[in-house]
């Protein structure tokens, strides 16, 4: 019996940490990073010497909480710089960075900040604008995307597109998806024939 009390020991602190983070991705995602960690110790059912055991800062927290954001938002910025059509590739980039931050208001909130201590985000922020700026050079070349876009405009649609997280969470992602097609539409230089009218199309 006492050589299971160690395997035990570990499995609850494993089962801890998962409802901790389980409860970090509801309480972020809907109320942003200005929520207590206590809301997420309570919503996970355990303490806060638990949640501080495992989680000793709150940016410990949030980097964990959202690291599978982080990685889908590395994978976006790769893919998006090996499109062998740039002009494509600019647009899928933004369709889906809209889509990472209408589903999650505390990754939308950690991805903007500027707050030292968001050190990792503010990395992926860096990574995602340069790659904004390389593929708008070559869309530019192309043709495809407005001479006058610069990454700024960017950072202001992003800024923008916050204004979807005060919607009901079932209506975000539609409403993220009609939002990146004005953008779209805004960005790209000469509309394409054939290419339905932004302001008719519906989710």
């Amino acid at each position: 019996m006492p050589s299971q009390l160690p395997h035990t020991a570990r499995s609850d602190a494993r089962d801890n940490r998962d409802r901790l983070l389980r409860a970090a991705r509801t309480v972020f995602g809907e109320k942003g990073l200005s929520a207590p960690v206590r809301e997420v110790a309570r919503q996970a059912d355990v303490g806060p010497a638990t949640l501080y055991r495992h989680f000793p800062t709150k940016q410990d927290l949030i980097t964990e909480t959202f690291a599978e954001q982080r990685h889908a938002c590395h994978a976006i910025v790769r893919d998006a710089l090996v499109d062998p059509d740039p002009w494509r590739g600019f647009r899928i980039l933004i369709e889906r960075i809209c889509e990472l931050h209408a589903d999650s208001r505390g990754f939308a909130d950690a991805f903007m900040a500027a707050f030292p201590e968001a050190m990792d985000f503010a990395a992926d922020r860096e990574r995602t604008l340069r790659a904004v700026a390389e593929l708008a050079h070559l869309a530019k070349k192309s043709g495809r995307l407005r001479p006058g876009f610069v990454v700024d405009d960017l950072v202001l649609m992003l800024m923008a597109h916050r204004g979807v997280q005060e919607l009901p969470r079932a209506d975000r992602l539609a409403a993220s998806r009609r939002f990146a097609a004005y953008m779209i539409e805004a960005f790209r230089a000469v509309p394409e024939p054939g290419t339905p009218d932004v302001l008719e199309r519906r989710p």
